[in-house]
């Protein structure tokens, strides 16, 4: 009947709480609440080499840290695995041409690049841990600010980077191509969008999808110790897709606004 317990429909999200720019010494921050779901990104930008196989390309590297009072289940070394899982998801996501533009973060073709370091913690889990990290890391790229940097020669050939001094002088990312998760549950011949933990109980396989803002399904995952048959993962597509699109317009239209807001947005951080 399209009705779940909460009184969502099938493709409904909970009421989503984005916050960009919260942690003060990071390039770049958003923390996101999704229901009990609560998480915190930070991004920095440092110098570093590019890899050999992409001389002229900065690149992305991906830390996930959960924090033990997210959930019992995270207690001794229990998080370390979820971590890794996670970790490997994010850069099947972004290792797509499309996502971000790396060639931007090239100084130096073969000798300077901007790494982004993105770090997630997670504070809480409140089920459907993918779509809010991906929410969270689209919004602390977009928060990301990488300073100008001038490449100076000298009359014997030596370069020398010059950083501006100008802190407002700085690159901001174009996050349009940034993939969200969108991960739909199966619970019996139906499938769900944005699950809580007692739906994920309930539920044997998840299809994580990875959806641009034009629609563009970038990566698939499946998750869970159950099958799914093949009717039901085009249905899943179809629907990852059509929700997806939705989510993207709704965040952007959100990060846009507070971004308008400039320094008069009032900041609510940690004690909101």
């Amino acid at each position: 009947e399209d009705l779940r317990v909460d009184g969502r429909g099938c493709e409904d999200y909970r009421c989503v709480e984005v916050e960009t720019d919260v942690v003060s010494n990071t390039s770049g921050s958003a923390r996101v609440k999704l229901g009990h779901t609560d998480i915190l990104v930070g991004v920095k930008a440092e110098m570093g080499t590019p890899k050999l196989e992409k001389p002229d390309e900065g690149y992305l590297e991906f830390f996930v840290d959960c924090s033990a009072n997210a959930t019992p289940e995270f207690e001794g070394r229990g998080g370390e695995e979820l971590g890794t899982e996670i970790a490997s998801t994010l850069y099947s996501v972004f290792s797509g041409e499309s996502s971000v533009d790396l060639k931007s973060l090239c100084i130096n073709p073969r000798d300077h690049c901007w790494v982004l370091y993105v770090d997630v913690l997670l504070l809480e889990c409140g089920g459907n841990l993918f779509d809010a990290i991906s929410i969270a890391v689209k919004a602390a790229l977009f928060n990301t600010r990488v300073p100008k940097v001038h490449v100076l020669e000298d009359e014997e050939g030596s370069k020398e980077i010059e950083l501006s001094d100008d802190p407002y002088d700085c690159i901001q990312l174009n996050v349009d191509d940034v993939p969200c998760i969108v991960t739909l549950s199966k619970i019996g011949y139906r499938h769900v969008v944005d699950a809580t933990i007692q739906e994920e109980a309930c539920s044997l396989a998840s299809l994580l999808i990875s959806v641009t803002s034009k629609g563009t399904i970038t990566a698939m995952k499946k998750v869970g110790k159950g099958s799914l048959d093949p009717e039901s993962i085009s249905e899943m597509m179809e629907t990852g897709k059509r929700v997806g699109k939705s989510l993207h317009v709704a965040l952007q239209k959100t990060l846009d606004e507070e971004e308008s807001l400039g320094t008069s947005r009032q900041k609510v951080g940690f004690l909101g």
